[in-house]
């Protein structure tokens, strides 16, 4: 394993102390548990313990499974992974994904599996996975999946996975007791909860508003907050949708994310809040886990959830990794909020103040990807033949099986739709059309 490759291609510069940590106390054939703060590097702590015990034997089928409780983690951690470990079949599976793409990625038995609890169930029981060589389990944020009802399924799981040797568990928060069925063994546990290294650097401030004039003064407060990154979390799918409802009445540029969408749908809201197309992306707790998005300035609880847990993963999705954030609790006057330091700043909010500037970019779509040959470097070039387009046009470029997606400045995105479409690239006729 060569550290300094690794993490040339995650462009950082070296190891945090919980991750040398992680490395210097695992030993194969004890179980692993690491608890350590959202945003502070678990997936890679993981990652480089999972290259540490994969063997090179080309006779083994599947030898590590990861189970993770929601798409987006899952697809976050695929990403990782293939970074940190090189040489090996690599596979994601979840629910909302092709059955039939995965059924056929799984003939070739990956060397690493990741998904989630029902997608994985779905191919053992048609025996789509084999699973007399994995000797690895990685239950990532196993708090979450048994808060979410999870234990049947990771039990069946766990069950048909008789010759596991190792199991890594990791999570945000500590749980008193794990269920019977995840049995440990002469288990090292790493508790980074309480690092001053890893705790997040956040400002909590607190708006007061009748129930009411709510809706009114989030408005008014995204108007305040400006051109910043902003994440915002409800309790409900409904409540996304009302607001976002109002913020369109508005012409406020946004997203948004919960469970109801299409995965297709989730999984574009995420990537425009990503690369710059949108700084506003209402969610539910769905959001709070899993989205490497390190750029969130402000994380608003427009509704507060019940438990203090839920408060905290919510919160890491700012202030990841050494950067500052700020946290916005919007109460009504007779709320009583116990994880709300009782110094917190109550913010007055201002009204009449002009929309925030639209965003930077734009996001295209072009049904052509890996499937078809077509990469980065080759859409790039093709854009940059259009005439008057420069390098500094273009931003983050994601190019999935099927599809590729590009930012672009919005000042140039009506002429790439027009001039760029009805070419080909690598042989495959390209129409630019706007998300």
């Amino acid at each position: 394993m060569e550290i300094t490759s690794i993490l040339r291609k995650l462009q950082i510069t070296e190891l945090n102390n919980m991750q040398k940590s992680v490395l210097e106390q695992f030993k194969a054939n004890q179980d692993f548990v690491l608890l350590s703060p959202t945003g502070s590097g678990k997936t890679l702590a993981f990652s480089l313990l999972v290259s540490k015990l994969i063997q090179s034997d080309k006779a083994l089928k599947t030898q590590t499974l990861v189970v993770v409780p929601t798409r987006e983690l899952a697809l976050q951690i695929e990403t990782v992974i293939k970074k940190v470990i090189t040489g090996y079949k690599v596979l994601c599976v979840y629910g909302g994904h092709d059955t039939k793409i995965e059924k056929n990625a799984l003939r070739d038995a990956p060397s690493i599996i990741i998904g989630t609890p029902g997608r994985i169930i779905y191919h053992l029981e048609r025996n789509y996975i084999t699973t007399e060589d994995v000797h690895t389990l990685v239950l990532d944020e196993f708090d979450k999946s048994l808060e979410l009802g999870f234990q049947e399924q990771l039990q069946q799981i766990i069950d048909a996975t008789p010759n596991i040797k190792q199991k890594i568990l990791t999570s945000a928060t500590d749980l008193t007791e794990l269920p019977d069925f995840v049995t440990l063994h002469d288990v090292i546990k790493v508790d980074n909860l309480d690092s001053e290294e890893n705790k997040p650097s956040i400002v909590y401030k607190k708006v007061i508003a009748p129930a009411q004039h709510k809706l009114k003064a989030l408005f008014n407060l995204l108007c305040m907050l400006g051109d910043q990154k902003i994440l915002i979390f409800c309790n409900h799918r409904d409540a996304v949708d009302h607001i976002s409802e109002l913020l369109d009445d508005r012409d406020l540029i946004h997203d948004i994310f919960h469970g109801g969408l299409e995965q297709r749908d989730r999984e574009l809201s995420i990537l425009k809040f990503r690369n710059n197309s949108n700084r506003i992306l209402l969610t539910t707790d769905l959001a709070a886990r899993g989205l490497d998005i390190p750029e969130i300035d402000v994380i608003i609880h427009y509704q507060l959830p019940s438990k203090e847990d839920a408060f905290i993963h919510r919160n890491g999705r700012t202030a990841r990794m050494h950067a500052k954030g700020e946290v916005i609790v919007m109460l009504k006057p007779d709320d009583d909020f116990p994880y709300l330091p009782e110094s917190t700043e109550e913010l007055v909010i201002e009204e009449d103040l002009p929309l925030p500037n639209n965003t930077p970019y734009s996001t295209l779509f072009i049904s052509a990807g890996k499937k078809d040959k077509v990469n980065k470097i080759d859409i790039v070039g093709y854009i940059l033949k259009l005439k008057g387009l420069e390098k500094d046009d273009i931003g983050i470029i994601e190019v999935k099986d099927k599809e590729a997606y590009i930012a672009v400045k919005r000042k140039v995105a009506t002429q790439i739709i027009k001039e760029g479409s009805n070419g080909k690239i690598k042989g495959n006729k390209i129409k630019f059309i706007r998300t």
